[in-house]
């Protein structure tokens, strides 16, 4: 059975105009996030160390630990919340659907019984709070009118709950069983977010008109307000407290984060411009730690994707070993084993990506429209790019690795060479291309279709000649790789089967690869040519010894939620996987 040695986590979710919710466990100096149907944990002292939780049906908006550290409580856009142990199989403990719309935020009451939700909804269904044991309702919650941002416990008895939304209230609940106290309308824009102190003496509230309130946490009083001296220019969009109460971390669309000295007059005070740790997220999805005892040192960043993880390239010959992921939304992030995020490649034509491939010193990619670009690679840095009209759409980009200045390009009807940026042929056909590969020498390609079929071509020059047509594949042909030794290449198809072939002989050499219940999106071999790796959208990846039967595959099930689309070998058993949940994960496979 394979090991998860590494997870190089994706970034939170973003939204323009709108805060992300970090939960956080002190105890471990773990962060808790959602990114689409996950929950993502990870070790601020050990960004390799996270995990995720998939079990949502819809796009997850908060989470949160409870007091104890024992259970978490997560929600989505569909208004459920589920309760499941944090340790162990993360058991399901309980369900409930307490509104009608997409839950914006969620808290633990401090005694650790009960649950308070806000978002969106029909009538009263705004707010809730239950016992998170048994899902009985602990009280009304009237007094807003449009969608709750940000709800709140007071830490220390008696219980108090706060709200603030986008009616520009903030309203101030007494209990159990909670009822509507008073509303506080010193706000002229959206109240975005609203915490109490972890002493529970007072509370505060940050607004897109850019002003922080604080008030009485017993009372709802308003005793102070962060002072316009220094102030943000922009939306404040959430809002933290020092565990000691005395501090406050705020971030706003100003690109700015400040820590406010709240005096005992409740007033607060800018100490500096940017519990140990300060974590803030722009709004690329790139993490911030600062030290809560030295934010002037220089923070330390990391990040992930955002969207699909759709290519990964190894690059076996650095040091330290590197490998490029991609997503299509033109993100490139450079991974260094065994550490995680080196850095993120920006490329002056940010454009989107569909087709990616990395020689040591460039990069070509492809994406919706007509045109090929070749990206010199120096380090971290890309240079410019030189990109040419191919014709058509690309499906698929192909390197020559013993002739990095030849790249084979398909679109849906014709077959393209390529020397640097210079077409230097263009072969129409018959049939509609879906897939291709080249040889590492740039004598032949192969080049799969939709109709299930194999054309081998050979490649004299500029003259491109079908020599050859395999037949064995029921659906559209979706990758094709040689292996490294050039002895074999595998193909790959939507109707879920991989097949291995031999290169002299074109015939099969591992058949009976259909262990996978859907399509299957991409390929890879080891280095010594002996494993051969797939990946589906049935969240799989499959690997297969071409010297065995199929049946003696190794499976790494759940690879990835929603499916597997990136693949490569960083050793002879070692599986770098990516997919559609915008993680990248490392497994180490069992010596067969």
């Amino acid at each position: 059975m394979a090991k998860l040695q590494e997870t190089y986590a994706c970034s939170p979710a973003t939204e323009r105009g709108r805060g992300i919710l970090l939960g956080g466990d002190p105890k471990t100096d773990t962060i808790v996030y959602c990114a689409g149907r996950s929950v993502i944990f990870r070790r601020l002292d050990a960004p390799l160390d996270a995990w995720a939780y998939t079990d949502h049906a819809y796009p997850t908006t908060v989470a949160r630990i409870s007091p104890n550290g024992e259970w978490v409580a997560s929600a989505d856009a569909s208004g459920c919340v589920r309760v499941w142990g944090r340790n162990g199989d993360r058991a399901l403990k309980a369900e409930f659907r307490p509104i009608s719309g997409r839950v914006d935020d969620l808290r633990w009451s401090p005694d650790g019984l009960r649950i308070v939700v806000s978002g969106d909804g029909k009538g009263k269904s705004l707010v809730r709070a239950f016992m998170w044991d048994s899902g009985s309702t602990v009280g009304d919650f009237d007094g807003h009118s449009k969608r709750v941002l940000s709800c709140d416990f007071k830490p220390t008895r008696p219980f108090r709950i706060v709200t603030c939304g986008e009616d520009f209230l903030a309203n101030f609940y007494e209990g159990p069983p909670f009822k509507f106290k008073h509303s506080i309308r010193d706000h002229s824009n959206f109240v975005n977010c609203i915490r109490y102190a972890p002493d529970g003496s007072k509370f505060i509230t940050v607004s897109s008109d850019k002003k922080g309130l604080i008030y009485d946490g017993k009372t709802g009083d308003k005793i102070g307000e962060l002072s316009s001296e220094d102030s943000h220019t922009g939306s404040i969009y959430a809002v933290s407290w020092s565990p000691d109460s005395k501090q406050v971390l705020t971030v706003s669309a100003d690109k700015t984060a400040k820590i406010w000295d709240i005096m005992e007059d409740a007033s607060g005070k800018v100490n500096r411009t940017l519990n140990d740790h300060l974590v803030t997220v722009s709004l690329g999805g790139t993490f911030n730690v600062f030290s809560a005892s030295n934010p002037e040192k220089e923070p330390v960043s990391f990040a992930g994707h955002l969207k699909t993880v759709s290519s990964l390239v190894y690059f076996p010959q650095s040091n330290p070993r590197t490998m490029l992921s991609t997503s299509y939304d033109g993100v490139i992030i450079r991974w260094i084993h065994g550490v995680g995020y080196g850095g993120r490649l920006i490329r002056k034509n940010n454009t989107q990506i569909k087709c990616f491939v990395a020689a040591e010193e460039e990069l070509i990619t492809s994406g919706y429209d007509n045109k090929v670009f070749r990206i010199p690679l120096d380090g971290n840095q890309c240079g410019d790019a030189e990109s040419v009209d191919v014709g058509g759409q690309p499906n698929a980009l192909n390197i020559a690795a013993q002739l990095p200045e030849f790249a084979l390009i398909t679109t849906d009807s014709a077959i393209v060479l390529l020397h640097k940026t210079t077409v230097t042929s263009t072969t129409k056909v018959s049939y509609t291309i879906t897939s291709s590969a080249v040889s590492p020498d740039g004598t032949e390609a192969i080049v799969g279709a939709q109709d299930g079929k194999l054309r081998i071509y050979s490649i004299s020059g500029d003259t491109v000649t079908e020599e050859a047509v395999l037949e064995k594949h029921r659906g559209a042909i979706t990758t094709i790789h040689y292996s490294p030794d050039v002895s074999m290449f595998a193909s790959a198809d939507t109707n879920r089967e991989a097949v291995a072939w031999d290169r002299a002989t074109r015939e099969i050499k591992l058949k009976n690869m259909l262990f996978h219940t859907a399509r299957v999106n991409s390929l890879a071999w080891s280095p010594d040519s002996r494993l051969v790796a797939t990946g589906s959208i049935d969240t799989c990846a499959i690997i297969y010894d071409v010297d065995k039967p199929a049946s003696s595959r190794i499976t790494i099930k759940g690879a990835h939620l929603g499916g597997v689309h990136g693949l490569t070998f960083a050793d002879n058993d070692t599986l770098v996987t990516a997919g559609e949940d915008a993680c990248v994960r490392v497994w180490k496979l069992p010596q067969q």
